[in-house]
């Protein structure tokens, strides 16, 4: 009998963690007013602030950001916020 409360007990648990749908995800965006070395930088530093964001790779070549982030934590939203009050508006490359 106890075993089958311990079963059940694990089952919940992996039924709850299946449910929030919270994970890591990866998105790309197209970073806009990147006209120097150094805009990368800022625009990295900008983007690595917002909580839950693992990962930011930026590109004044590409003029890309790719983001790695919680998605508990953290919106595609904000991640474009956080640029574009850096001066550095962006939008999701699709």
């Amino acid at each position: 009998m106890r075993g089958i409360g311990v079963v059940l007990v694990l089952g919940l648990v992996v039924l709850a963690a299946g449910v929030s749908g919270a994970g890591e995800q990866t998105v790309t965006l197209a970073v806009e007013n990147m006209d120097c070395a150094a805009c990368p930088l800022i625009v990295k530093q900008r983007l690595t602030k917002v909580q839950g964001v693992r990962r930011a790779q930026v590109s004044y070549e590409r003029k890309t950001a790719v983001v790695t982030f919680d998605d508990a934590k953290a919106t595609v939203d904000r991640l474009i916020e956080a640029t574009t009050r850096a001066g550095y508006p962006a939008r999701v490359v699709k």
